[in-house]
């Protein structure tokens, strides 16, 4: 299965083969919490099957920093800097995940520049998709971010856009970092409004001209 993940594709045979050989298998169920913020680190991790959430949380409080799903990975910050796990990571549904140890991973590197090279541009990508959150928090009101977040997990069903499972209302508020009931209230405004129905475990978008102005 390595072969089908992109971050392994540039991979000869014989690099497959010597990474597999070092690579470990994992089924994780879903509210599993896979790393915890904090711990020491030394296995990355691939998405086989399945999706994570990779989260911060204090007390009752927790606030997702993004969601994760086939193909992508995890877990690589440690690597860099030998620091403890800066986020946890558990899983919103059933997943099959790939574990390897960080000399196991490096030395894929060595074999690969295109491996360094993918981490490199998705270590990118995450820093900027940070810099767009802390915007978003920092400037948005709440109708706003909850109205960017649903376009932004919708996925198109019988013609329709719906954010439905493995992602709850709780899921949402940790999302657009609000309570619960504030987001709550904000779904049966964006509802009464005509843009969105809200049904038991999903969400239809009916116009996706939802308001995500400053």
């Amino acid at each position: 299965m390595l072969n089908a993940i992109p971050l392994f594709r540039s991979l000869t045979e014989q690099q497959l083969a010597s990474v597999g050989a070092h690579a470990a298998w994992r089924v994780v169920e879903k509210g599993e919490v896979i790393v915890r913020q904090g711990a020491l680190a030394d296995s990355f991790f691939v998405i086989a099957s399945g999706q994570v959430k990779v989260y911060m949380s204090e007390g009752d409080r927790e606030v997702i920093l993004k969601t994760l799903s086939a193909g992508d990975f995890f877990g690589e910050i440690p690597m860099f800097d030998q620091e403890p796990r800066s986020a946890s990571v558990a899983a919103m549904e059933r997943c099959h995940l790939q574990t390897l140890s960080y000399k196991a991973f490096q030395r894929a590197m060595e074999g690969s520049a295109d491996i360094g090279k993918r981490v490199l541009e998705t270590l990118a990508k995450r820093l900027r998709d940070a810099d767009r959150k802390i915007s978003t928090l920092a400037l948005m009101n709440i109708s706003s971010r909850v109205s960017r977040t649903l376009l932004e997990l919708a996925i198109v069903s019988n013609g329709r856009k719906v954010v439905g499972e493995p992602f709850t209302q709780k899921d949402l508020a940790g999302m657009v970092g609000a309570s619960r009931e504030m987001v709550n209230r904000t779904l049966h405004d964006l509802m009464q409004q005509g843009y969105i129905e809200v049904h038991r475990k999903s969400i239809t978008i009916l116009d996706e001209n939802l308001p995500t102005g400053y």
